[in-house]
């Protein structure tokens, strides 16, 4: 008698079958559980639902011992309150688990800030109040925090330049609700932050409407030049929320974003904006401010921060002071200007071995990307007539992606005149700047904002 060549796969024995079941979805392993009353019962087993919660649910033991049941249930239980964000609740949980732990070591103060999750009801309330659908990246991550009070300084980022602080608010939904936009230019845009200090916020378009595309965020801009007072350029800063937050968590707990007074900066370091001359290192970073610009008229307000720092291993005969600077900057439609001038920032610093000089200065640009470099002028403390060069390397200033509303009017006669001078501004813990929710032209167009700094 021949031998029967079909194999049931549910005759395996337990172990190999366990080791396939395991790389079954939890959809699939659902499904095999129908299949036979042995299936079902390793469909049960503990591991394979242990390995599920973990990966879509980012349970631990800790989890399962606290809720007293098994895996399987606690997976169940997950899905029940959160599965309609099964695709977007591991990255927004992984991120803001990444960004607390990072907080707590760097900016504990920003933890204490934090709202509790909104529910499911609450969130269903804020569809119902502005007669929009909250996208589902937005509500899972509500779901896990609520934003933040509004408290400073804020958790999206700060930024301090002379007379200038920016320190902008992640929204509960709540508050975000009352500043839903129905106006003209603005519609069915949600605020997702706001600073106190400048009145700047980033939207979320909930609809795509008035030249916005769907669920994108964006720094508003109001069109200087056009007859309409409605039409708003956009600064674009993410195509979804999901990306929008989590690309901000990447920078901050990559060190991408500095840490300075305990708040998170946003200037940004390209790793080959290094350039060491013997002793001296120079590393420049560059942040964007979009409250400081325009695109109509073209005015692109960009900031730098600069580390000058002398070797801990150079010899004391090494140390020196900085005289004056040197500049050349490109701008993107090819045109080259010269700048020079004594000292940085109105300062002279002395560099001996071990020390770090840092500095903020500002520029603005006609045009949305440059590049600028340059280098310092030193002399030796031990011998004022030893005069040499250190070089700041070439860096980029690229201002975010920016979309014109749909339908521009005739452009004014209006223009704005660039300021003229060699000024420069450093660092320092702002002060108020009065309300920016529309781009104050009157403080661009004053001395304030130098040319080229």
């Amino acid at each position: 008698m021949a031998a029967n060549s079909d194999l049931r796969m549910d005759l395996l024995p337990s172990d190999p079958l366990l080791h396939i079941l395991s790389f079954l979805s939890f959809r699939d392993l659902i499904h095999c559980s129908f299949v036979s009353r042995r299936l079902n019962e390793l469909s049960k087993h503990n591991p394979l639902w242990k390995r599920l919660s973990s990966e879509h649910w980012l349970l631990t033991d800790g989890d399962r011992l606290q809720s007293g049941v098994s895996w399987l249930l606690l997976f169940q239980r997950s899905h029940r309150d959160l599965g309609r964000y099964l695709q977007h609740y591991a990255p927004l949980k992984s991120a803001w688990e990444q960004l607390k732990a990072f907080l707590l070591l760097r900016c504990p103060r920003m933890i204490a800030s934090l709202k509790e999750g909104a529910t499911e009801t609450e969130l269903n309330d804020i569809e119902a109040q502005i007669g929009c659908r909250l996208p589902d990246d937005y509500r899972c991550s509500y779901r896990i925090h609520n934003g933040q009070k509004l408290v400073i300084p804020g958790l999206m980022g700060s930024m301090s330049l002379s007379n200038h602080y920016r320190s902008e608010v992640l929204l509960d939904v709540e508050t975000a609700a009352g500043g839903f936009q129905q106006r003209k230019g603005m519609r069915r845009c949600l605020p997702l932050t706001f600073c106190f200090h400048t009145g700047l916020s980033q939207y979320m378009a909930l609809q795509p409407a008035e030249g916005r595309r769907k669920f994108e965020s964006f720094y508003p801009c109001p069109d200087q030049l056009a007859q309409d007072p409605s039409a708003i350029d956009m600064f674009i800063t993410g195509s979804c929320f999901l990306e929008w937050f989590t690309a901000y968590v990447h920078n901050v707990v990559t060190g991408e974003f500095p840490i300075i007074r305990d708040q998170i900066f946003r200037y940004v370091h390209d790793k080959s904006c290094v350039a060491t001359t013997g002793e001296i290192t120079v590393s420049v970073s560059t942040s964007f401010l979009p409250e400081l610009s325009s695109v109509h008229p073209p005015h692109f307000f960009f900031t730098y921060r600069i580390r000058i720092e002398m070797s801990s291993s150079a010899s004391p005969d090494a140390s020196c002071q900085l005289d004056s600077r040197y500049w050349k900057i490109t701008m993107s439609d090819g045109h080259v200007e010269e700048v020079q001038g004594p000292g940085v920032v109105g300062e002279f610093p002395v560099m001996t071995p071990g020390k770090v000089h840092e500095y903020a200065s500002c520029t603005t640009f006609s045009t949305p990307s440059e590049h600028m470099e340059g280098h310092y002028s030193f002399h030796r403390l031990a011998d004022k007539e030893e005069v040499f060069h250190v070089m700041i390397p070439r860096f980029h200033m690229v201002c975010p992606p920016f979309r014109e509303p749909v339908i521009r009017a005739k452009p004014a006669s209006r223009r704005l005149e660039d300021p003229d001078g060699d000024g420069e501004f450093c660092d320092g813990d702002g002060d108020d700047f009065g309300d920016l929710r529309g781009i104050n032209m009157a403080a661009l167009e004053g001395a304030w904002c130098p040319r080229h700094i």
